[in-house]
């Protein structure tokens, strides 16, 4: 008698749990639902074998950051919109315009004419650890408002953009994603994003990705005020080597590979002439570089019409020569 007493009441004690998880999913899909937006592009691309450019239809999702009318979504999935209309959930739409778009962060801004707007909140996705609710509202395969549900799996990911560059600072998440639910956002137990939907491995199951609310911020700030994402370039072709033991030891480096140059770009807004095809960079401004990622992240905006100190390895031994980045086009 006092085994079925104890089983009934942890009986009710799991109903009790399940009920109070459920409200707070509901209670945050109630809250969100109003600032997450359906939308619809039309694309031009080519018809290999007419040879010529047709309209094709496309979805995703996005999400309002301010009362008058900006969204944050996927560059990829407004990428060469010709059209774009975004939609309500109470059935408004309006026609949509980009602000600005960032492929090597995957990252867009639209524009509509609307005011009195609900916006969503973001939070510090640096404060998030591994665990917590993570919820996914999103319109995937055109199935408008879905919502999943999961965890944060794991933080500090990183993904490869459509354009090759890695993206850093990437979300984990087993919240179910699927076509349509890109740009979308990760919203955590209090309704404020802490990632934006972005990509699913297909192979697997409970793959999700999300590009943190941090970096989705920052990087929608820029959009916003410049239309662009301001970067570098030294004008080079590039590919990562492998260093001998010689290399390393002769030279006291840190790291095991390289930058080596295959090619170099002579004319352009940038300083490369003291660079020779054969060059492997170890070190940029100071800082080691092994791969061509490393590059890529030392080559940001501050680094435009600098001076900077370039370390090579040329004929085997360590150098210091001199570059000036220009503003990549």
């Amino acid at each position: 008698m006092d085994t079925n007493f104890l089983f009934v009441n942890d009986e009710a004690d799991d109903f009790h749990l399940l009920d109070a998880y459920s409200k707070t999913i509901t209670g945050v899909v109630g809250s969100v639902a109003e600032s997450v937006v359906h939308i619809e592009v039309q694309k031009k691309v080519m018809e290999r074998q007419r040879r010529q450019q047709t309209l094709q239809t496309g979805s995703g999702s996005g999400f309002v950051i301010s009362t008058d009318g900006f969204i944050i979504t996927n560059n990829h999935v407004i990428e060469n919109a010709v059209n774009i209309k975004v939609s309500f959930i109470d059935g408004r739409s309006a026609k949509a315009e980009m602000k600005g778009a960032d492929p090597s962060t995957d990252i867009a801004v639209l524009k509509i004419d609307e005011t009195g707007l609900k916006a969503l909140q973001i939070a510090d996705s640096s404060l998030l650890q591994a665990g917590q609710i993570a919820i996914a509202i999103g319109n995937p395969m055109g199935l408008q408002h879905t919502v999943t549900t999961g965890v944060v799996s794991a933080l500090g990911r990183t993904l490869r953009a459509n354009n090759g560059r890695l993206i850093d600072d990437i979300i984990q998440t087993d919240a179910a994603l699927n076509p349509g639910n890109s740009g979308g956002p990760l919203v955590n137990s209090q309704g404020k994003v802490i990632g934006v939907n972005t990509a699913v491995v297909s192979s697997a199951q409970g793959l999700c990705f999300a590009i943190s609310s941090n970096l989705a911020a920052q990087i929608a700030g820029k959009l916003i005020l410049h239309g662009k994402v301001k970067r570098a370039q030294i004008g080079i072709a590039a590919q990562q080597v492998n260093l001998t033991p010689r290399m390393i030891a002769a030279n006291k480096l840190e790291k095991k590979t390289g930058v080596y140059v295959f090619e170099i770009v002579p004319d352009g807004n940038f300083y490369n002439s003291e660079l020779r095809i054969g060059d492997i960079i170890v070190a940029f401004n100071g800082k080691m570089v092994s791969s061509i990622d490393n590059l890529h992240l030392l080559l940001n905006e501050k680094t435009i019409g600098i001076h900077i100190s370039v370390s090579v390895l040329r004929n085997g031994r360590k150098q210091e020569i001199m570059v000036v980045p220009g503003e990549m086009k």
